[in-house]
């Protein structure tokens, strides 16, 4: 992708190089990592998934100097939320609305957050309670190493463009629909919801790409693709349990992950990202 020299978001919060704990999100490494992206990759309501993951922890505190390589990541991120606000601003005017920019939180090992304590096992997420987006950026080199996704600047961008999507779902407020919708409803009809949450922000993440093609390069679009196939539930279940049931996806296959975010970068159209067809959003 094309960004360097490029405006950086004002949004943006890095508190990388230091670490604060409290109550932090349990289960460290690769394990805490798979249940985490098993249950709320790309967002959603993080509240009460970091809620069940919280660990009485003592408060500790540590800086340290971020490496030129992490100081180039957080420059493009920024610029990339740069982007995302740049396109959602003029398809909210279109739209004959206003556009409100979430803030984005870099962070190392552990952070607080409105939605509860959460550490780098959590993932990428997008805290509703206070519309800002959190990253720890070490992820996307385990989502190379561990998970086989193809490895570039691009699987960042998709990632945050999803969460920016999981923003824009709670400005159009079809998450809080989704969120009513679920109580009282069995666990698998539930999911079946969450899923359709999901894939409409990965279409999100292809409108956004759609808007963006100025800056895109060759190889882009294929490692977004990688990356929305590696975090399939189907994918997730066969690498940690060998099996997959369908009951209990949260998220979708690899194939609709990547057929979603296709649609949305196609048709570059608000209108075609209905996920929700039998529900009427």
């Amino acid at each position: 992708m094309k960004w360097r020299g490029r405006r950086k978001s004002s949004n943006v919060e890095d508190r990388r190089g230091s670490s604060t704990g409290g109550k932090i999100a349990i289960g460290g490494g690769l394990i805490g990592l798979i249940i985490v992206l098993f249950q709320l990759f790309s967002g959603g309501d993080a509240t009460e998934v970091l809620e069940q993951l919280q660990d009485q922890s003592g408060t500790t505190t540590e800086a340290r100097e971020l490496t030129a390589e992490e100081k180039e990541l957080g420059d493009f991120s920024a610029t990339v939320l740069a982007d995302t606000e740049d396109v959602w601003h003029e398809i909210f005017q279109q739209n004959g609305s206003t556009y409100r920019e979430p803030g984005m939180v870099l962070f190392s090992d552990a952070v607080r957050t409105a939605c509860g304590g959460a550490s780098a096992a959590s993932g990428p997420f997008y805290c509703p309670a206070d519309e800002k987006i959190y990253m720890d950026l070490s992820f996307f080199e385990a989502l190379h190493t561990r998970f086989g996704a193809e490895k570039g600047d691009f699987a960042i961008a998709y990632v945050i463009a999803h969460e920016v999507g999981h923003h824009v779902q709670g400005l159009l407020g079809t998450m809080q629909q989704v969120r009513q919708l679920q109580q009282g409803m069995s666990t698998a009809e539930a999911n079946q919801l969450s899923v359709a949450l999901e894939l409409q922000a990965d279409f999100y993440a292809g409108l956004w790409a759609h808007h963006n093609r100025e800056y895109l390069e060759e190889g882009d679009i294929g490692e977004a693709m990688s990356a929305a196939s590696a975090v399939g539930d189907d994918a997730i279940q066969r690498r940690t349990s060998g099996r997959v049931v369908p009951d209990a996806f949260t998220h979708g296959t690899s194939q609709q992950r990547m057929e979603w975010f296709m649609k949305g970068y196609k048709t570059g159209e608000l209108q075609s990202g209905n996920t929700f067809p039998s529900l009427g959003f």
